[in-house]
């Protein structure tokens, strides 16, 4: 079906119960002016990345092609810039919680979690089907309002001291196939930002918080110039003040690491801080330096741990950076055991991080007592400046020291997990608890991503038996024999075609989403 909305405007989903509250004429007219504004730059930043992947497969070596910016240096060498003071609900965030907005009762708990603030993930947690993108606004939209309720239980509604709302995005990369400006599609990014800004942004400054953002994938600090020119536009045409809004940068690419000064500096009267993530940043690492032989082959995801002398460079420069210049470190999401958390968790607080994340619930009492012990009465560390702290492009570059090895369990591991994971993601559940933990989109691209790399270089397992598109056939046939689920053959399909082609895809999600979920509602 399709509806015209605007002359320009056209959407291809269906119009269920309550989406028109979020599709009305002016909330698609803001969008589409947002996306006449910056849709040309967001194409040229993405040709931007493939440019710079070309020229590192025609490279033996990545320092040719990362390193810090020489142009730039000006921003890493001038001490006098600072990013703007916490905004108001957002001064203290010592435990976060993420969870997809698509879900009510999942948002209910995240708000009445006791967490300080709610990352509202309508990116790497959601799957995109339309009744998702639509319904998490819908969710939003109603929590901001204090009207939100259970899907089960209407008397269960949202508590006294709710988190702070904080809303991820879907990455530049992603486009909207169902909502198009002028026959195609829209950025998925813009999409997202735009229906909960246009709607919300004034309730939320009259309700003494405001409009804060995740914002996931940045590759540069151009992609997040773009993002503050997004920012300052739309600013002006709610007419709202310049420096509502907030951003917090993920920096879970390899590129970013390079530039999170830079990145800082772009944002600077919108920046928050920028967040350890550590599952899009080793899925970053294995995409970026696949092909690059032995030294950039890792072992088992579960033995790649934040002692690893490059992860323990990109953490450490990520709190120097942010403490330097005034902003938040934010630790990583943790999901599995208590016991496991605690010790990510401390050793976060020694690192000098202000806060921390969680996936479930029942982790925010732990996290909060781990920051709590170190924070007390202050609300973060920023004060710990970390001048200890001297990183290079050969630190950040280091995967050969990482140590481990490959091994049988791994394997069936990384095929279990995206197998299961794009099955419940093509039946429109954005996350799964697999072997204990939540998993979302970043797990199962870690997953075949490293399955990829490990097939294209021959690795051996740990007893010898050499990793071959047989083997991974073999096992899958045995993962599929014991897997219960509605998709598991268009699951299989998606994996042979992103884990055991000659080429690599960037995200399998992309290509999925084309297939199978844009025609489901």
């Amino acid at each position: 079906m399709s509806h015209t909305f605007t002359s320009r405007v056209h959407i291809t989903g269906e119009v269920a119960e309550r989406f028109g509250e979020i599709l009305t004429p002016a909330a698609l007219d803001f969008v589409a002016r947002l996306d006449n504004a910056f849709a040309g730059r967001r194409r040229e930043l993405l040709d931007a990345r493939r440019l710079r992947r070309e020229e590192l497969a025609g490279s033996a070596d990545p320092h040719e092609v990362f390193g810090f910016r020489h142009e730039s240096r000006w921003i890493r060498n001038d001490s006098s810039w600072h990013v703007a003071a916490p905004a108001s609900g957002l001064e203290d965030r010592r435990v976060e919680i993420v969870s997809a907005p698509s879900d009510r009762d999942a948002a209910l708990d995240a708000l009445n979690s006791g967490a300080r603030s709610w990352i509202a993930d309508l990116g790497e947690g959601t799957s995109p089907t339309w009744r998702n993108v639509i319904g998490g606004q819908l969710t939003l939209f109603d929590a901001i309002r204090r009207d939100l309720t259970s899907a089960w239980d209407t008397r269960r509604t949202i508590g006294d001291q709710p988190a702070t709302i904080v809303v991820r995005p879907r990455g530049w990369h992603m486009v909207e196939k169902h909502l198009r400006i002028d026959g195609r599609p829209v950025s998925a990014s813009l999409v997202d930002f735009g229906l909960y800004f246009f709607h919300n942004a004034r309730q939320l400054l009259a309700r003494g918080s405001g409009p804060y953002f995740c914002l996931p994938g940045l590759e540069s600090h151009l992609e997040a110039r773009l993002w503050n020119d997004v920012f300052l536009l739309a600013q002006q045409e709610i007419g709202i003040p310049r420096g509502s809004v907030r951003a917090t940068v993920p920096i879970e690419t390899v590129p970013a690491a390079f530039e999170m000064e830079e990145i800082l500096y772009e944002l600077r009267e919108h920046a928050a801080g920028l967040d350890l993530a550590r599952p899009g940043y080793l899925f970053s690492a294995i995409k970026t330096f696949g092909e690059l032989g032995a030294d950039y082959v890792l072992p088992d995801s579960d033995q790649v741990t934040m002692d690893a002398p490059f992860l323990r460079a990109y953490t450490d420069l990520l709190v120097r950076t942010c403490h330097r210049r005034g902003a938040q470190a934010m630790g990583g999401v943790s999901s599995s055991d208590p016991a496991s958390v605690r010790v990510e968790k401390e050793r976060e607080t020694v690192a000098g991080f202000d806060g921390s994340r969680v996936a479930d619930p029942a982790l925010v009492p732990l996290c909060e007592e781990v920051f709590d012990d170190v924070l007390g009465g202050w609300p973060d560390q920023r004060g710990k400046l970390r001048e200890d702290v001297v990183v290079s492009a050969e630190d950040l570059l280091n995967l050969a020291s990482t140590g481990g090895e490959v091994t049988e369990n791994g394997l069936r591991a990384n095929i279990a997990l995206a197998l299961r994971y794009v099955d419940s993601w093509l039946r429109g559940t954005g996350t799964a608890v697999i072997a204990g933990s939540v998993a979302d989109a970043t797990s199962a691209e870690t997953a075949r991503c490293q399955v990829w790399q490990w097939v294209r270089n021959g690795t051996k397992l740990a007893d010898g038996t050499a990793i071959t598109p047989e083997l991974v056939s073999e096992f899958l046939d045995e993962e599929l024999a014991s897997a219960e689920g509605d998709r598991l053959d268009d699951a299989r399909a998606i994996f042979e075609e992103t884990a055991l082609g000659e080429k690599l895809p960037s995200f399998l999600t992309t290509g999925a989403y084309a297939r199978y979920l844009t025609d489901l509602r």
